[in-house]
């Protein structure tokens, strides 16, 4: 059965490991290739976009796809929403591995926004010193705050974007631990955390480290994501393929795609 797995998260590459050796099984992992040097994955792997639904349909199409696992970031919306329309139009079935998003805890000194761009002017107008955890492509936003000192962390560098010109990087990939956490910003003397409602263990030290020092977090609110089928972990997007596996038609009857 060929499958596209959509990935670039922790759950993508825990299914990838699941699946690689699985006979029953032929897939390809997709990455949107905003890490510059991704972690080598079981898998055949592609990385780029598509261009667009119509780009995508045609892959699916070119490539026999039987079905479609979304397993990106939960604020990869644009490409989730690529993943519906193009599943539709090709009758594809389609499942999505949903991250349960972290919850406010009693001492957490959350500040919700919607958008990098209110993040901003949730950090106010004295100059303060700001941890940015939240992928390197919305820091171009904090160009409007340039009167904070900000500390970025991110996989790669920031490439050919537009930067506060206070900023200095530190490249580091997750799990991340508590303790370090806390140091980190006990360290760098941080007075806010900004931050994507992520979910799952690899980032969170973070935000208890700021629970722990009562720092502020000020929460960028995940974006509206389409789905498929929703499933909550790799292993739960494998039993769903074995349905699927047990349930396609026969290879006489089977309509191509």
């Amino acid at each position: 059965m060929r499958i596209l797995i959509l990935g670039g998260t922790t759950e993508a590459s825990e299914l990838a490991q699941l699946l690689a050796g699985d006979s029953r099984f032929e897939a390809t992992l997709s990455l949107a290739g905003r890490t510059v040097s991704p972690k080598p994955q079981p898998l055949r792997t592609r990385i780029g976009g598509f261009g667009g639904i119509a780009g995508l349909e045609a892959w699916l199409r070119d490539h026999a796809v039987e079905a479609v696992i979304d397993a990106t970031h939960p604020y990869a919306d644009q490409m989730a929403r690529h993943a519906v329309a193009a599943c539709e139009g090709l009758a594809l079935p389609l499942a999505s591995i949903r991250r349960a998003a972290w919850p406010r805890q009693e001492r957490d000194r959350w500040i919700d926004v919607a958008t990098p761009q209110a993040a901003v002017s949730a950090l106010g107008q004295d100059p303060a010193r700001v941890f940015l955890s939240l992928g390197r492509l919305e820091l171009a936003a904090f160009v409007a705050a340039p009167q904070h000192h900000y500390v970025a962390r991110t996989i790669d560098p920031p490439g050919d974007i537009a930067l506060p010109p206070d900023i200095r990087f530190v490249f580091d990939r997750g799990p991340f631990d508590e303790t370090k956490e806390e140091a980190f910003l006990t360290r760098e003397h941080i007075a806010f955390v900004v931050s994507k409602n992520s979910g799952g263990a690899a980032t969170y030290p973070k935000i208890a480290a700021a629970r722990r020092l009562n720092i502020p977090v000020v929460m960028i609110a995940r974006p509206d994501k389409p789905h498929g089928v929703p499933l909550d972990s790799a292993r739960a997007a494998v039993t769903w393929l074995e349905g699927q596996l047990a349930h396609r038609p026969s290879s006489t009857s089977r309509r191509s795609v």
